[in-house]
């Protein structure tokens, strides 16, 4: 990792600011390594990490949308982004998700979900509409701190575990999607299109 990446990195940490966990950035690096996506959308940038460190591994001349919607946020992302030089290559839709996945009409070759837990379900039937026919969604935090797995009930993250809870039974029932749940990071669904669609 280079130093200015690294920087970017220990800021989020000392800040508290939800960043992607090394071990699932690790896994989809190597995923991207064996078919380096072209285009891909980025629900929920923070600070821009996870963004840029895809960046390292998209395919000759690709591109990077990203959706934020905290003011504060965006503008330490955009801020890293141009540290980083990379203006050109990400590109962040300003404002909340759900109102901004309609409107887009693009394909992408890999989706990366990390936004408000609650919204999982949503964000995949967008993902789904948006992706290549070869694509493949990551959704980061998926088992959420191990409360998805286990028979947690209490009333402050109830909808969020609800939500990923249905997130999953979605990837896992629909037989035109071959999903892995895996127990890295907090937490890592990773769906791919079959080619029976």
């Amino acid at each position: 990792m280079n130093i200015k990446l690294q920087q970017i990195k220990q800021k989020a940490l000392e800040e508290h600011i939800p960043i992607i966990m090394d071990e699932t950035l690790e896994y989809i690096y190597n995923k991207m390594k064996e078919n380096k996506p072209k285009k891909i959308l980025e629900i929920g940038t923070a600070v821009g990490y996870s963004a840029i460190c895809f960046s390292n591994f998209i395919a000759e001349n690709g591109k990077i949308d990203t959706i934020e919607r905290e003011e504060e946020r965006i503008k330490e992302a955009e801020e890293n982004i141009e540290y980083m030089g990379l203006e050109k290559i990400i590109h962040i839709y300003k404002g909340d998700a759900v109102q901004i996945l309609p409107t887009l009409n693009e394909k992408y070759d890999m989706i990366f979900i990390d936004a408000a837990k609650g919204k999982y379900p949503f964000f995949l039937q967008e993902a789904l509409r948006l992706l290549n026919k070869n694509g493949i969604i990551f959704a980061d935090n998926i088992l959420y701190k191990g409360y998805v797995l286990s028979d947690y009930n209490k009333h402050k993250q109830r909808t969020a575990v609800r939500n990923l809870r249905e997130y999953i039974k979605n990837v896992t029932e629909n037989p035109n999607l071959d999903t892995q749940i895996l127990e890295i990071g907090d937490g890592l669904a990773v769906t791919v299109l079959k080619n029976t669609i």
